[in-house]
């Protein structure tokens, strides 16, 4: 629909014609849409996305109160969050890249009857002029590096989302490449989706989600299927996945907070169990998550009976040793030292941490140190063949790596020696030339003192 209507400033000469489309979603006329060069592509901003803009702000007799243009960085929100004034996230909403449009903004749908002192009275009307660059989707990953990007289709209610643990309902729907290769509807705990098929992304992608919400993920290999890919649904290795996700319902799982201790240690016995069983059947990370989930709850509970105390102790020892082992198989050493090094604050002597703590500086080439935990082994525990095994394995590296350190000097002291010699060579013939050059030029001047004389 489009509307014309000519309304007047009560002062000044340059007044704006207020007229484009209505872009507002009840057609009342709050925001008038004018383009004034068309952008490129089919595909606009969705709800969520970052947007990148350039504007000039003015009030309808022309006068200028903002502006974007000429600073450094283009001017950047979160579409449909709130962050500008309404009329923004109606009228950018129906951009395409590249376009440039006016925006009449009626007060109800800018400052209202407030204003913004000193420079937008009460109740004004204001014009922008608005170019889009780009846009992207909401990156949900906590280091933000662009793993899973998120395009709303539908906002969600509330601000409450599903925790770990969490009981969800959801419909999801998996592509590659523009086929289909998954159609569920499914009910299961956050922390159970490996057990169901589903990508570590899938569940970090639920969990970003409002009650009701429908977005689209693009999820990277990293969180999808892995360098191993799915045989199941023929996902190769390092396949980027889409994935369509309606969060119908959840009850989110009681907090560390809300819990008294009965229930911490009730529910980190089951979920102990539960983490064995994923270790059993291979698969490392859910495992992991369940026993992130009793350090979570245990590790800064105080004020505990003798028995509670001793039980809880058994339990984050009994987790960060079950962590550090599926850190090994993930080939995540560094997180394995970390986990041993906890363990071995509860219990100094422990035999399976010292073991696992040696295996992890074994990974990362700590041999030196690696033995040393080995060695501590076998003299607390002299029937722990493994670790004489390795004590060996890590003795014979630390003399290849002693060798390698030799050869590796010697040539640099060789090249050193050469540089030197090679300066030595040049400053001798440098030598040798200035005195050549000395030389010839006594020569030249007793010629010239002759010709004098006999002149």
């Amino acid at each position: 629909m489009t509307m014309t209507a000519e309304e007047q400033a009560s002062e000044g000469q340059n007044t704006i014609r207020m007229e484009g489309e209505d872009v507002t979603p009840k057609k009342d006329g709050g925001v008038l849409k004018l383009v004034k060069r068309e952008g490129t592509g089919t595909e606009l901003p969705m709800l969520g996305d970052k947007v990148f803009v350039h504007y000039v702000g003015t009030l309808v007799d022309g006068t200028q109160f903002d502006s974007s243009r000429g600073k450094e960085d283009k001017f950047s929100f979160e579409l449909g969050k709130g962050q500008v004034i309404m009329a923004w996230d109606i009228g950018v909403a129906t951009m395409k890249v590249g376009e440039v449009c006016q925006l009449i903004c009626k007060p109800e749908y800018a400052y209202g009857s407030a204003g913004s002192p000193p420079k937008i009275p009460p109740n004004a009307t204001l014009v922008f002029e608005v170019e889009l660059f780009e846009f992207r989707g909401d990156d949900i990953t906590e280091d933000e590096d662009g793993g899973i990007i998120r395009r709303m289709l539908t906002k969600g209610q509330g601000y409450s989302k599903p925790n770990e643990g969490a009981v969800v309902e959801v419909t999801v729907e998996g592509t590659y490449e523009e086929r289909m290769f998954d159609d569920r509807e499914l009910k299961f705990e956050i922390g159970d989706g490996g057990s169901l098929g589903l990508p570590a992304g899938v569940e970090k992608a639920i969990m970003a989600m409002e009650h009701g919400e429908e977005a689209l993920f693009t999820i990277k290999p990293r969180y999808g299927f892995g360098n191993v890919g799915n045989a199941k649904y023929n996902i190769p290795g390092g396949a980027t996945l889409q994935y369509k996700i309606k969060l119908k319902a959840f009850e989110k799982a009681k907090e560390s907070w809300e819990m008294n201790t009965a229930e911490k240690l009730e529910q980190s016995i089951i979920v102990k169990e539960k983490g064995t069983q994923y270790f059993k059947e291979g698969k490392y990370k859910q495992a992991s998550l369940q026993y992130k989930r009793i350090v979570l709850w245990l590790e800064h509970e105080s004020g505990l009976s003798e028995e509670d105390d001793k039980k809880a102790k058994a339990l984050q020892l009994a987790a960060h040793l079950n962590l550090a082992m599926c850190f090994l198989k993930l080939q995540e050493p560094n997180l394995a030292l970390e986990n041993c090094n906890k363990a071995l604050e509860l219990d100094a002597s422990s035999e399976k941490a010292l073991f696992r703590r040696g295996e992890a500086l074994f990974a990362i080439k700590e041999f030196d140190m690696a033995r040393d935990d080995f060695q501590r082994v076998v003299q607390l525990y002299p029937a722990n063949k493994a670790a004489k095994s390795q004590v060996v394995l890590c003795q014979k590296r630390v003399k290849e790596q002693h060798e390698k350190d030799k050869r590796i000097y010697a040539n640099m002291f060789q090249k050193f020696a050469e540089r030197d010699s090679k300066k030595e060579a040049e400053k001798g013939k440098s030598e040798s030339k200035e005195g050549s050059d000395d030389e010839m030029e006594v020569e030249k001047r007793e010629k010239e003192d002759a010709s004098e004389a006999k002149a």
